[in-house]
């Protein structure tokens, strides 16, 4: 076994999972070198999940995990792992047919790679309204070009202040190494990441910057890779203004606090009345009333102050 698939699932949705799973039944690497771990992170029907998988290839385990949280099911699932390598997968993305195959060609040309990632498409159900195309980024969806990129340089005697690179890999997708994702299950960081990470309905997600700044800290390099390439399956649900801008605000409040646990925030800490005046100011300063895009932007600006409170 060389390589494990995670997928973390609460409560999926069911035509949606059948999708991802139909993606990795086309993979073009041999099953008998990876295995799949469908991590049920506290499903209220988890009798469904077994019939969802009924139909595929016998490479697959469901594993249960009761404490409810992204981040639980991901160390339960890398918990479980037999493969030297992982690739997160969320219960919405389909694998291209060559992924799996690819990410081990990467990882054995770059042996200082310990995290990386690729192109994540949009496969919108309907056409998404011209407002929300600023946002789309924020569904965790990218395409940064035709070359690879690649962190040089990052090394754990070096502040990470200012360094995160902006082409990390995001959650869907991203590959790691054994090595460098046991830099993250085994950092101190349980107190603090478990509480940021997305749960239920709640939309932080600093998960995935968590792994990557843990992979930096033990030396190892993140890289992008156009050659990995995933769709995101992205139902009109997602496309709402409060949708967006909850996932927004979600999403800026994670990540000012999975800097501030690296001691990699170059903005300084705001006392409750600080963080209240700067919200105040920046309803003004984005006209959040006048638009969508502008409420969205504000609800973004409000979790980036909410994220530096003392």
């Amino acid at each position: 076994m060389i390589l494990t698939v995670i997928i973390p699932t609460h409560n999926p949705h069911p035509l949606r999972l059948q999708r991802t799973l139909a993606g990795l039944r086309s993979q073009t690497l041999a099953t008998d070198q990876w295995e799949t771990l469908l991590i049920d992170n506290a499903s209220t029907a988890p009798a469904d999940l077994h019939a969802q998988t009924a139909c595929l290839a016998c490479n697959i385990r469901i594993v249960r995990e009761p404490q409810l949280g992204l981040s639980h099911a991901r160390k339960r699932g890398l918990a479980e792992a037999r493969g030297d390598f992982a690739v997160l997968v969320d219960d919405d993305n389909v694998l291209a047919p060559d992924y799996l195959a690819m990410v081990l060609a990467l990882f054995a040309q770059h042996s200082k790679i310990g995290a990386c990632g690729g192109r994540s498409l949009p496969e919108f159900e309907s056409p998404p309204p011209a407002w929300s195309h600023e946002f789309h980024p924020l569904l965790a969806l990218r395409d940064l070009g035709p070359e690879p990129l690649i962190s040089h340089g990052l090394h754990p005697d070096r502040s990470l202040r200012n360094k995160y690179p902006s082409f990390a890999p995001i959650g869907a997708g991203m590959a790691l190494r054994r090595a460098a994702w046991s830099a993250w299950t085994e950092a101190g960081q349980k107190k603090v990441l478990l509480i940021s990470d997305r749960h239920g309905s709640e939309l932080t997600s600093g998960g995935d910057n968590d792994i990557v700044l843990c992979a930096m800290r033990a030396g190892w390099e993140v890289g992008y890779f156009p050659a990995l390439s995933l769709t995101h399956l992205i139902p009109p649900s997602r496309l709402t203004p409060d949708y967006l801008a909850r996932l927004n605000r979600g999403i800026q409040k994670s990540w000012m606090q999975v800097l501030t646990l690296h001691d990699a925030n170059p903005w300084p800490p705001l006392a409750p009345a600080g963080a209240a005046l700067r919200k105040l100011k920046a309803w003004f300063t984005h006209r959040a009333w006048s638009s969508p895009s502008a409420h969205v932007r504000w609800q973004g600006a409000c979790g980036h102050f909410e994220g530096r409170q003392r």
